[in-house]
């Protein structure tokens, strides 16, 4: 009996006469009603049992049965929220995907840090699974994007001493299972048949008792139990080799599939035809798939039994497709055949609804985070398209998907699909030579092109594991593919780098019994000049660490530099030279000490703040008119603010041109001219999701209850930086560049106020010492410019031409240069002290002719040129070498022509002089 095994020992099983068993196939335990039953029922142990036998009382849509379930926990005295996004790295930093609807509340809800939503609550949470990724299709039942019906519930233990966002119990496990028994009653289910596996569940830190419902063989729900926490001195070691103890917090974390559900009900084949049947209808109509009854049935057995070709179970899918094979009576090829298309086309639909959840939520492809993932998706989705068939854009099949789905911003859907299909295309062009190298390579190795190759070749070419096999078996080469490749791939990505800690842990111990140091800057922005009392003095390498029990001062953070200064008692004065904040304690960094204890008035540097504060507001109506240009999708990917400049990364799929910035700049300034006020609040942050959802988080995600919103015109963020109080005290935006800093995610850098005219006035100046420079006035220098350049680029092209024309001539015969006799080959020696580019043309053409050139110069240094015609034995690298080396020099190239020199210009006309002899030895060896 495992660790937790008392932990499954619910009043409600033994009111009901549940019987707890093992399973004699896999090993688990799980509870039932039926005692005559053996195995648990979950596949590979049993088969599905309602593929043509629907498992409740009638039939539902996906829309139809998230209502059922959604208005049964309602009616159970639950409150219905809204679903959060599928990209989770908009509330929290330590995902890039929900995965689950526990997501939504981690780690501030779960923590007990903040209260939820409502308590109790039911969610219909679409959710992205990228482990999935390579099941889908061939189980049957694997979705990678799906949506967790879920209630949940959040208590606290009575007996703890902390304070936490909510109290008491409101339910636990044994009212769960109850609510579940209760609720497939209600649709017709036999609750006999149901199973309940014991299966101990882990994430994140946490744990705690789970369990699988199991219904007709497929797996319906998961009712976890989290009421653990990671410890080293935990007294309970669980699957993952960690050691846990229980916390004061304990929440039931339930999880109900609605396709499966959906399915349950229907009795299709597979989960997809209950789920995508228009879709599947099209793809297959598209890719000209159309079975004969007898195919059509033996496709309905081999559906019965597709659970067993699950990665998570088996070691080798193609060997669980021989042993479903064997139990059909078919060929494992006559059954790879018939299914094989089917689970692509399966797949297709799939990954459109993923596609259209990540791109509809605003997710922009790019090469990293969930950039990265959707890019990953789309890629696939259209080798698999191009694999079975479907000749349908890319973009129009998402497009079903989105429309299903009731997304707004389906234009620009498309058109991220569109752009990214071509994309795709260039980048397999040119991928598609390295991979003929690395299967030559490893063809002559006698290997298989290893994994991660394979991994490389996808990150950096977008080349997918079965266009590498096409490639190298003409080489000769084997890959060697790992079923789970594109969950591999995902995990790449899948959790990003939250960073090293940088923070001092002798400042942490310091700073650990001071109080919060009362923010000032809050309370009125423009105020510059305050008093307080010194709490701390901490003396560092390059100066000290002054606390006060309250400041103006404002500590950097959110990409705002910090504040400068003085501080003055009655007998100093010391500068502030830096601001930083730690654990809510502002230290102000200053080059000399002031008494622990003393008043102080402090002096913020009020020039420095106001142009600061022009640049930050003016980095929120930036992002909010590029939002306003390009679409919703635009989501700030980084800032920085300064006294010159500042600048704002943002996720977009295209380049931004010119006409866009001046589309951006003019609706800034439109913003800044109508002089609108810019306010602050401070609502519990569910009421400000609520209204204004995650996009509030566009410069980082703020701890507690409350937080600070800034509004700015209709652009509303999180913000703890400081900001002028109406839009016109910015005075201008000006925007100075726009650049790409990576796939999918630009910049645009500008200038505020004073040094917005600055940074104007520095471009005018440059225009007009060019326009002096040309002799033209400003207006004209575009043009001018132009001109001189055409003609710049003629003269280039009639220099080249006289030099080949002069090279040519040299070498019929105008040229000073000696001819010898090498072994019945003519060779030219000469010393012709002209650029490279000459001297090459020069030896090219006399080769051409039918005779080897030697050719020297000593302009940059002493050079060599050698030049072989079609049959000659002279080796030209060998004859540069040994040339280049008598003068101090090296070089060398292929036999037909090679260059050199070194840097004795004084001894070229020897070598010139040896050059015969050289070219004899050459031979000869």
């Amino acid at each position: 009996m495992s660790e937790l095994a008392d932990e499954y020992r619910l009043e409600y099983f033994e009111e009901e006469g549940f019987v707890r068993k093992e399973c004699p196939e896999c090993g688990n335990h799980f509870w039932t009603r039926d005692e005559d039953r053996v195995t648990c029922g979950e596949p590979p142990c049993e088969e599905y049992d309602f593929i043509d036998d629907p498992g409740f009382d009638q039939a539902y849509s996906l829309a139809e049965m998230r209502e059922v379930f959604l208005s049964f926990f309602e009616d159970h005295d639950h409150e219905r929220i809204d679903p959060y996004p599928v990209a989770a790295n908009r509330w929290r930093d330590d995902v890039l995907l929900t995965q689950a609807s526990i997501y939504d509340f981690q780690p501030l809800v779960t923590s007990g840090e903040t209260p939820p939503p409502a308590n109790p609550l039911t969610v219909s949470q679409p959710c992205i699974r990228m482990q999935d990724i390579d099941n889908v299709g061939k189980t049957g039942r694997h979705t990678m994007a799906f949506e967790m019906m879920a209630h949940h519930a959040f208590n606290t233990r009575e007996e703890t001493d902390e304070e936490y966002a909510y109290e008491g119990e409101v339910y636990w496990k044994s009212h769960t299972v109850e609510l579940c028994d209760e609720l497939l009653e209600s649709m017709g289910a036999d609750i006999t048949e149901v199973t309940y596996i014991e299966d101990p569940w882990v994430g994140g830190g946490n744990a705690g008792p789970a369990i699988e419902v199991i219904y007709k063989g497929l797996e319906l729900a998961t009712l976890v139990f989290m009421c653990m926490e990671q410890d080293p001195d935990g007294e309970y070691e669980l699957k993952d080799g960690n050691t846990y103890s229980f916390m004061d917090t304990y929440i039931v974390d339930t999880g109900y599939g609605l396709e499966r559900w959906t399915w349950m009900s229907q009795g299709t084949a597979t989960v997809y035809e209950a789920i995508y049947p228009e879709m599947i209808d099209f793809l297959k109509d598209n890719a000209g798939i159309d079975h004969t009854e007898a195919e059509a049935e033996l496709v309905g057995r081999a559906a019965r039994l597709s659970g067993n070709l699950d990665i998570d179970d088996v070691d080798d899918v193609e060997a669980a497709r021989g042993d479903i094979a064997d139990k059909l009576g078919v060929s494992v090829e006559e059954l790879r055949d018939l299914v094989e298309p089917l689970e692509d086309i399966y797949a297709i639909a799939d990954h459109c609804r993923t596609l259209a959840y990540m791109l509809g939520d605003g997710i922009v492809p790019s090469n990293v985070g969930t950039g990265y993932l959707a890019r990953m998706v789309l890629r696939r989705t259209k080798r698999l398209c191009d694999t079975v068939g479907v000749d349908a854009p890319l973009d129009e099949l998402v497009d079903m998907q989105a429309a299903r789905l009731d997304y707004a911003n389906r234009d620009t859907i498309r058109d991220i699909v569109r752009t990214e299909v071509e994309k795709y295309r260039e980048t397999l062009e040119r991928g598609g030579r390295r991979v003929e190298s690395l299967a030559e390579e490893y063809a002559e190795k006698g290997e298989p092109i290893p994994t991660d190759e394979l991994i490389e070749l996808y990150d950096s070419h977008g080349i997918q594991p079965d266009m590498v096999e096409e490639i190298a078996a003409e080489a000769g080469a084997d890959v060697d593919v790992p079923d789970d490749f594109y969950s591999l791939v995902a995990q790449r990505q899948e959790t990003p780098d939250a960073g090293a800690e940088t923070a001092d842990d002798e400042a942490d111990e310091r700073f650990e019994d001071l109080p919060e140091t009362e923010k000032l800057y809050y309370d009125d922005q423009q105020r510059t000049q305050f008093e307080a009392v010194v709490l701390d003095v901490f003396e560092r390498e390059d100066g000290y660490d002054i606390v006060l029990d309250q400041t103006m001062f404002y500590p950097e953070g959110g990409g705002q530099p910090a504040d400068t200064g003085i501080l003055s008692t009655d007998d100093a004065t010391v500068d502030v030279v830096d601001v930083q904040i730690q654990d809510g304690v502002i230290c102000h960094r200053t080059d000399d000490r002031l008494g622990k204890g003393e008043f102080v008035n402090g002096q913020v540097d009020g020039g420095r703040r106001r142009q600061l504060m022009r640049h930050h507001t003016a980095t929120h109506i930036v992002i909010h008119a590029a939002r306003e240009h390009f679409g919703e999708h635009v989501r700030q990917a980084g800032a920085q603010k300064g006294v010159d400049s500042s600048r704002i990364d943002f996720s977009h799929y295209d380049r931004v041109t010119r006409e866009d910035v001046k589309a951006i700049e003019a609706r800034a300034n439109e913003i800044v001219m109508e002089n609108t006020a810019v306010t602050q609040e401070w609502p519990d942050r569910h009421d400000a999701e609520a209204d204004h959802g995650f996009d509030l988080y566009q410069g980082g995600i703020p701890p507690g209850e409350q937080i600070r919103l800034i509004h700015v015109d209709e652009d509303v963020q999180a913000c703890g930086g400081t900001h002028v109080a109406r839009t016109g005290e910015i005075g201008t935006i000006k925007i100075l560049n726009a650049e790409r800093v990576q796939d999918g995610v630009e910049r645009i850098t500008f200038a505020a106020g004073a040094a917005a005219i600055e940074a104007t006035q520095t471009k005018e100046d440059a225009l007009y010492d060019a326009a002096a420079t040309l002799d033209v006035s400003p207006e004209e220098v575009p043009e001018t410019a132009a001109r001189f350049f055409e003609e710049w680029k003629d003269r280039g092209k009639q220099i080249e031409e006289l030099k080949e024309q002069l090279a040519s001539a040299r070498a019929g015969g105008g040229g000073s240069g000696e001819e010898v006799e090498i072994d019945e080959t003519t060779a030219v020696i000469d010393r012709i002290d002209s650029d490279m580019d000459e001297l090459r043309a020069t030896a090219t053409a006399i080769a051409e002719e039918g005779s080897v050139a030697v050719l020297g110069s000593g302009q940059g240094g002493a050079q060599f040129v050698v030049a072989v015609p079609d049959g000659s034995a002279v080796n030209a690298g060998d004859v540069v070498g040994e040339l280049a080396a008598k003068v101090g020099g090296g070089g060398g190239g292929p036999p037909d022509f090679a260059q050199g020199g070194g840097p004795n210009v004084e001894d070229l006309d020897d070598a010139l002089e040896d050059a015969p002899d050289v070219l004899r030895q050459v031979l000869d060896a």
